[in-house]
């Protein structure tokens, strides 16, 4: 066993949280699962290019390593085969390529999973785990968060021409009052915890509706819409509350609204 497996080995018996190396270009999902594992209780580190990737693994070898293939310059294929060379780390590859060779490719490099996007944060958790528990010996993640008490909070925030008083649950936009019901209010407070942060639909409904199984997502899209109809300008065209395609959503400080935010 190398150095490296010993010292997680150690660092899992003390008690030492889960780190996962989250190597994607795309910057929604990297926010994204940065945001949903952290939650889990993963330890989350994040390269853009597969370089990167390979530099932050020697020096410093994760536990598992999320791995998407389209990568500029390197591949992740190539990728994936360098690292199984370094450690044995093991890889779940991630993808929008879904067809049985790119899957069986990806398992012969040694991957220890492949993932086909758009995907459930949810699921993602679970194959995870499930990887996880095939390591020897099991690393222990840390206990989830809790789930946000806006109540709770003593501080206020300015977004754009929202404030939010977490202390006292009040909201204005403009100066001028807005009530929200109280899951509107959990639900914008999600967002401003931090502002421009993207929040995932499956992250958004665990924890507003206590991790129930929805038969839709129209619950979660119905307060979304009420949420625009008070405080944006046009809720048609959101230039704060906006949807990023295919992950979830976040509040925009700047305003840019959805078209440039997908541009940029």
């Amino acid at each position: 066993m190398s150095e490296a497996v010993t010292a997680r080995a150690d660092h899992h018996q003390a008690g030492g949280r889960v780190r996962i190396l989250i190597v994607e270009d795309d910057e929604s999902y990297r926010e994204a699962l940065h945001s949903g594992l952290s939650m889990e209780g993963y330890e989350i580190e994040l390269a853009a290019y597969g370089t990167d990737g390979l530099r932050r693994f020697v020096a410093r070898p994760p536990d598992l390593v999320l791995l998407d293939v389209l990568l500029p310059g390197m591949a992740g294929t190539e990728v994936c085969r360098r690292m199984r060379d370094i450690a044995p780390v093991p890889v779940i590859m991630v993808s929008a390529l879904n067809t049985e060779i790119d899957v069986v490719l990806g398992l012969e490099l040694g991957a220890a999973d492949y993932v086909t996007k758009p995907y459930r944060m949810r699921e993602l958790v679970a194959r995870i785990q499930a990887v996880l528990r095939r390591v020897s010996p099991p690393p222990i993640p840390a206990p989830p968060q809790a789930p946000v008490e806006a109540s709770s909070r003593s501080d206020a925030v300015n977004a754009g021409p929202v404030r939010v008083d977490f202390a006292r649950r009040v909201v204005t936009t403009g100066g001028r009052p807005v009530h929200l019901s109280r899951r509107e209010f959990d639900l914008l407070a999600l967002l401003l915890s931090p502002p421009g942060q993207v929040r995932t639909r499956d992250e958004l409904i665990d924890r507003l509706w206590s991790g129930r199984d929805l038969a839709d997502t129209r619950t979660l899209d119905t307060h979304v819409r009420r949420l625009r109809v008070k405080l944006e300008r046009n809720p048609a065209h959101p230039q704060y509350l906006v949807t990023v395609r295919g992950v979830g959503f976040r509040f925009d400080t700047e305003g840019r609204g959805e078209r440039e935010l997908d541009e940029s």
